[in-house]
C-alpha cells in the first residue's frame, strides 16, 4: 500500500503550473468578484461568541486589495455541518459582525440567504467598495452536491471568481469548482496564492537539506503523505501515536500504546523504502510513557522499543527530542505537520513543545524556511503561545493541506486560470 493512488496522481507539471492572482486582473473598478473564504471559525457552544477569528483575519489583504480598488464583493463562505439546512446556530452573523470590526469604515451588508431574487437584487445594487457576506453555503444542499443548477446562480451573482479558502480547496463543492463553469475568469486570492507557493516549495523544489516532521495518531490518515515525501526529503522524523506502528514494524515491544495491526504492512514497506532511497528515516529512541491515558498517570521514560505491558507511550522522550533537534539544526528547509505526543495534557506535552521552540528559534535566525500544517499542529501553537509569524508559513488547510502534500491536485486550485491564459 505504500504507492497506491499515488501513480493516479497528476503529473508535477500540472500541479506546478503558476496559477492567477487577483493581481493579474488590471481593473477592479466596479467589477463585481465572488469571492469564497473560509470563515469556518470555532465558536463558544454556549453564547456562538467566536473564539479565533485567525481565519477571518487570514483573508483580510484580499479584501482590502479589492475592496480599495473599486471592485463589489460578494463573499461566501461555509460553517459546520448544518447538512443542508437553515439552521440559525450555524449562521454566519458573528463572522459578518467580526468583519465590520476588522475592516472599519467599509459598508459590509449581510444576504439574507445564500441564493434567491433579494440576494440578486442586493447584488446588483452593490456600490464600488462595498461587501455583500451571503448566509452559509451549506445551508444549500446543492452546494456539497455541486449542483450546476446552483453552481450557476453562485455564478450569475459576479463577473469574476476569486477564491482565497484554501482550506476548502480539496472539496469538489458549487462554490469552489462548479462555479468556475459560470465564470469568465477564476484567480487566486492572496491565501490560496501564499498557500499553494508554500507548499509547493517544500513538496517539489526545497532548498536542501530538507527535513518533514511528521506527527499525529494514525499512520492511516498520513501514509499518503509520508510515502510521497519519501521520494522529496533528505531526513523523515515520524512522530506521534503512528511511530508506534513502525517500531512494531520493527520487531519492538510497545506495550498498550497505539497500533494499527492493518498498517504494519505499509508501515515495514516505508521502511524498506526509506533503505533503498537512501534517505535518513528518524524514529523514537525513547518515549514518555504512562499507566493510563490520563493527566494524572504515573509515567515513566524507557526505551521506545521496550515499553512494559499495561503501559503506554505518549511523548517522545528526551533523547528523541534531541535527535529531532540535531535534524533541524542541519535543514534548510523543514515541514512540520502532526504533534510528537498527547500535547492538550500536560504530563507529554514537551516533545511537541520542545520541536515547536526548536523550529521557531530556527527560523528567526533565517537559518531556512519553515512549513507547518494541520489543525492539531496549529492547535499546538496556539496551546504554548506560538504566534504565525514565528515561522515561514502556517497552514490554513488540513485536510487539504495534507491532500497537496500527497501530490493530488486539489479541485479548488485545478480550476482557476494559468498565467499564461488571456486576461481581459
Amino acid at each position: 500500500m505504500t504507492t497506491a493512488g499515488l501513480t493516479q496522481n497528476p503529473p508535477q507539471s500540472a500541479l506546478m503550473r503558476p496559477k492567477q492572482t487577483i493581481q493579474d486582473i488590471t481593473d477592479w473598478q466596479g467589477v463585481r468578484a465572488f469571492v469564497r473564504v473560509d470563515f469556518n471559525t470555532p465558536q463558544d457552544p454556549g453564547t456562538g461568541a467566536i473564539t479565533d477569528d485567525s481565519r477571518i483575519r487570514a483573508t483580510l489583504q484580499t479584501l482590502q486589495y479589492l475592496q480599495s480598488r473599486g471592485a463589489r464583493l460578494i463573499v461566501a463562505s461555509h460553517l459546520g455541518r448544518p447538512k443542508g439546512k437553515v439552521d440559525p446556530k450555524y449562521s454566519l452573523a458573528p463572522m459578518i459582525e467580526r468583519l465590520r470590526t476588522l475592516m472599519p469604515g467599509v459598508s459590509i451588508l449581510a444576504a439574507p440567504a445564500v441564493v434567491g431574487a433579494k440576494v440578486v437584487a442586493m447584488a446588483e445594487a452593490l456600490e464600488p467598495g462595498e461587501i455583500l457576506v451571503l448566509e452559509n453555503l451549506r445551508f444549500e444542499a446543492a452546494e456539497e452536491a455541486n449542483d450546476p443548477a446552483f453552481a450557476r446562480q453562485l455564478g450569475q451573482l459576479a463577473d469574476i471568481f476569486v477564491n482565497d479558502a484554501f482550506g476548502a480547496a480539496h472539496r469538489a463543492h458549487a462554490s469552489t469548482t462548479g462555479i468556475a463553469a459560470f465564470t469568465p475568469h477564476h484567480v487566486a486570492g492572496f491565501l490560496m496564492a501564499a498557500e499553494i507557493e508554500a507548499l509547493s516549495q517544500v513538496t517539489y523544489h526545497p532548498k536542501r537539506p530538507m527535513t518533514a516532521i511528521i506527527g499525529g495518531s494514525k499512520v492511516s490518515t498520513k501514509i499518503g503523505v509520508l510515502n510521497q515525501l519519501i521520494q522529496t526529503v533528505d531526513t523523515l522524523v515520524i512522530g506521534g501515536g503512528m511511530m508506534f506502528t513502525f517500531i512494531k514494524a520493527q520487531g519492538g515491544k510497545i506495550g498498550n500504546s497505539l497500533i494499527e495491526e492493518n498498517w504494519l504492512q505499509s508501515a515495514e514497506q516505508l521502511l524498506q523504502q526509506a533503505k533503498t532511497l537512501g534517505k535518513t528515516l528518524v524514529l523514537a529512541s525513547d518515549v514518555v510513557a504512562a499507566d493510563a491515558f490520563s493527566a494524572t498517570a504515573h509515567t515513566r521514560v524507557c526505551l521506545a522499543n521496550d515499553i512494559p505491558d499495561g503501559w503506554m507511550g505518549l511523548d517522545i522522550g528526551p533523547e528523541s527530542i534531541r535527535a529531532i533537534q540535531s535534524a533541524i539544526q542541519a535543514s534548510q528547509t523543514l515541514l512540520w505537520n502532526g504533534p510528537m505526543g498527547v500535547f492538550e495534557l500536560a504530563p507529554f506535552a514537551e516533545g511537541t513543545h520542545a520541536i515547536a521552540k526548536t523550529v521557531a528559534d530556527w527560523t528567526k535566525n533565517q537559518q531556512g524556511i519553515s512549513v507547518l500544517g494541520g489543525g492539531d499542529t496549529v492547535a499546538a501553537m496556539e496551546q504554548f503561545g506560538f504566534s504565525p509569524d514565528q515561522f515561514s508559513h502556517v497552514s490554513t488547510g488540513g485536510g487539504a493541506s495534507l491532500e497537496f502534500l500527497e501530490g493530488r491536485l486539489l479541485p479548488g486550485i485545478a480550476v482557476l486560470d494559468d498565467v499564461d491564459s488571456a486576461v481581459s
